[in-house]
């Protein structure tokens, strides 16, 4: 065979091969119009694992009294571990330390059931992470992966390195073993400290609207703009404010290099310094809400007058509406893995995906999880997802009349990407183009909203009647309605 033959031969094969290689891992393949998640096995399987693990939870009308501790340990990474966060800073290593990283947990108990809320310094919380802490927590202090509500505080300037996959060393740099080490360690730590400091307490909640802090990054709609706070009194004197905001934490940029805790770090200093107590942030619904900082000369001040911001305003709310404390509330809790839907990434446009296969080797896992801690007629609902702040409201405001009052967060423990409504699904703007959030990161398909309420319905029916509706004549779940 002649030289030109050969090379004519060559570039036949490496085309062959380039075209087998791009429709077989990157595509494109068509989209799917309906995922028919009502119908599938991973949907029924993952209701009747709700039904199975509420069951666990002892249900009465006459909770014994609350007992509540609180514990903090620091996960601070040394410097040169990446940043968290944006990719655009390409995994270069870190610079120096702004302020410090914690894990904060508190535990409660009314003396069957106990409950961890974990409120971290970190972009997301990953399953390999998630899995290493409910080890040690398990062999700590026993309670298990139903029992413990994972939170991210969603800082785009905390520890990287933290998760396996093309995905995470695009966000976040290469895996470093250490770091998941180091952390998981720091939230069982925390959470440790938290159970074994639990003592007789009294609890409140309560909430202000704060819209001058958060905008929709997206589109003109609406903002999960409620700030909403538990305030936690030992007999000691001793307090513990967890603290629930939705508005990402990206008002340090691409150029800082140093680890924070951005304003969610700024806000628990302010209230601890002003109160001498102990505040656990716990991020919100993040999913299309920006900050809205105040004006500043640097985003370095920006960050403390938004974390002062919202503190004096949740510290001037309890001021001026006294905390209604209760020391005997029912509570439950529920967590359980869950199956998605195929991968329903779409860079390319609306009418087409990327193969399941190319899903797989960027480290995107069919596997979810789903957390619900029920803490009276407090009822936190953890998801695996940058969850919408439009839909968390929405959700809110739905379950009020019901005598909920519900907290909606995302990183419970898995990262299924960015959740948004599903009637954005389809969304494009004027050149025909998706969104970042309903498009290359909605990784699940058209009905990603509608299973996680699904779910949460299942969550909300079997953890019983709030209390407060029952006070007005509905009936109150027994022990032995558990089914």
């Amino acid at each position: 065979m002649s030289l030109f033959k050969k090379i004519i031969l060559g570039v036949l094969v490496s085309f062959a091969a380039g075209a087998v290689l791009f429709v077989g891992i990157i595509g494109p393949w068509p989209v799917y119009k309906d995922s028919q998640f009502a119908d599938s096995a991973y949907c029924k399987k993952a209701i009747a694992d709700i039904d199975k693990e509420v069951a666990l939870s002892d249900f009465t009308g006459t909770p014994g009294t609350l007992k509540a501790g609180w514990g903090v340990a620091e996960m601070t990474p040394k410097i040169g571990t990446p940043l968290g966060g944006l990719g655009a800073r390409k995994g270069k290593p870190s610079t120096g330390v702004r302020d410090p990283l914690y894990s904060k947990a508190i535990c409660l108990s009314d003396g069957k059931d106990t409950v961890a809320l974990i409120g971290d310094d970190i972009l997301i919380v990953p399953p390999n992470i998630a899995e290493m802490a409910r080890r040690k927590i398990a062999v700590e202090i026993g309670l298990t992966a139903d029992n413990i509500l994972f939170c991210a505080s969603h800082t785009h300037s905390g520890t990287g390195a933290f998760a396996p996959g093309l995905a995470g060393t695009f966000s976040s740099g290469k895996l470093d073993p250490a770091v998941p080490e180091m952390v998981s360690t720091a939230m069982a730590n925390a959470v440790i400290a938290a159970f074994k400091s639990m003592a007789p307490a009294k609890i409140a909640n309560g909430q202000v609207d704060a819209p001058e802090f958060i905008r929709n990054r997206t589109r003109e709609a609406t903002t999960d703009s409620m700030l909403k706070y538990l305030v936690v009194e030992k007999q000691t004197g001793e307090k513990c404010f967890v603290i629930r905001y939705s508005a990402h934490p990206t008002i340090f940029g691409t150029s800082n290099m140093h680890f924070s805790a951005e304003y969610p770090g700024a806000l628990q200093h302010y209230v601890e310094a002003e109160t001498k107590g102990t505040a656990i942030y716990l991020g919100g619904a993040v999913g299309s809400m920006g900050p809205k900082a105040p004006d500043a000369p640097t985003d370095d001040e920006r960050v403390e007058l938004m974390g002062k911001g919202l503190g004096r305003k949740m510290l001037d709310a309890i001021a001026a509406n006294p905390p209604q404390f209760k020391t005997n509330l029912d509570i439950a809790s529920v967590g359980i893995p869950i199956g998605m839907p195929p991968a329903q990434m779409r860079p390319l446009g609306p009418g087409f995906r990327v193969s399941p296969m190319f899903a797989k080797l960027a480290g995107i896992l069919p596997e979810g999880w789903v957390q619900g801690i029920r803490i009276g007629d407090i009822l936190f609902v953890g998801l695996p997802y940058d969850t919408s702040g439009e839909m968390a409201r929405q959700w809110r405001e739905e379950m009020a009349p019901k005598g909920w009052d519900l907290w909606v967060h995302g990183f419970s423990g898995a990262y299924c990407g960015y959740l948004s409504p599903d009637k954005y699904y389809y969304e494009v703007d004027k050149d025909g183009h998706l969104g970042y959030e309903n498009g290359f990161m909605s990784w699940f398909g058209p009905n990603a909203e509608a299973y996680m309420r699904t779910l949460r319905d299942e969550i909300i029916t079997k953890m019983g009647t709030s209390p407060l509706r029952a006070q007005n004549g509905a009936p109150l779940r027994e022990a032995t309605a558990t089914s």
